[in-house]
């Protein structure tokens, strides 16, 4: 049995996003295919995911400075302990599933966000003299994403999706890319049919 780890980087569905669409085909394909797995969805528009400011500076100074963790203020404590969480989700899992749109030829702010949740010293690299060594290999992801315009993984949304990957360790990274719609808006529903059926490929594999 394995543990996955399905991160859903849109606010918004799949009636009404075609990242999501894939998303939710390719989570149906693998559940039908591989009914024991244990899956976890983290819908990252769907609570308030923290991200790197104020309170979590502060508060790892003061972690660091020996304060204890019952020492720091509400807010502090909520924000590191989701934070840490989202590392050990991260770490506990086999599998990983992205998903996004491009937004400004960039992944979504929540999702940056989540990705420095799994990018930590200690827990998914490590540096040695040789410099920096990923310490998250043996996992598997696949990357979804929804591009306007047709960059055929060139864009730098998903080129720092797979940088970081890449960077922890992990080089069994499929990415899947439903691009050209708002190109080509006649071809919109034969764009995404074609993802759908790579992405469904996918997952009976995955």
């Amino acid at each position: 049995m394995a543990n996955v780890l399905a991160i859903k980087g849109h606010p918004l569905d799949g009636e009404n996003s075609k990242s999501m669409k894939v998303f939710e085909e390719f989570l149906k394909t693998y559940e039908e295919t591989n009914p024991n797995d244990e899956i976890t969805v983290v819908e990252l528009y769907n609570e308030d995911f923290p991200e790197i400011d104020l309170d979590i500076m502060s508060g790892w100074g003061a972690l660091q400075s020996g304060a204890a963790f019952t020492d720091l203020s509400e807010d502090q404590q909520a924000k590191i302990a989701r934070f840490n969480e989202s590392t050990e989700q991260f770490v506990n899992a086999d599998k990983v599933i992205v998903a996004n749109g491009l937004w400004n030829l960039n992944i979504p702010t929540r999702l940056k966000a989540w990705f420095d949740t799994i990018n930590v010293a200690g827990k998914t690299f490590k540096y040695t003299a040789e410099g920096p060594v990923g310490l998250a290999d043996g996992k598997k992801v696949v990357h979804i994403q929804a591009n306007g315009g047709v960059y055929g993984g060139e864009d730098p949304a998903s080129q720092y999706v797979k940088t970081i990957f890449n960077f922890i360790g992990i080089d069994d990274l499929q990415q899947v890319f439903i691009e050209g719609a708002d190109y080509d808006p006649a071809r919109t529903e034969e764009i995404i049919n074609n993802a759908v059926e790579k992405a469904v490929a996918i997952a009976k594999e995955f």
